[in-house]
């Protein structure tokens, strides 16, 4: 079994009840642990709670994180 650990986190909200929340989390498990930033989109329901719709993660390798850093902008063009 596989457990999540948030390691730090933050998150913005946009519309009138979406988020988007940026994470930095650790996979644990039998085989040893991963660390990975995850990136995901959810809404607040009527009652205020947290609804995660989809999710991405890219690892933690600094050539991965510096390559969506460069080229993120390019695509609000």
């Amino acid at each position: 079994m596989v457990e999540f650990e948030t390691l730090k986190s933050e998150e913005i909200t946009f519309g009138e009840n979406d988020f988007i929340q940026v994470a930095r989390k650790k996979a644990i498990s039998e085989d040893g642990e991963n660390e990975f930033v995850s990136l995901t989109r959810g809404y607040f329901t009527a009652d205020g709670s947290r609804r995660y719709k989809s999710n991405f993660s890219v690892p933690t390798d600094d050539d991965v994180v510096d390559f969506i850093i460069n080229h993120l902008p390019d695509m609000l063009e």
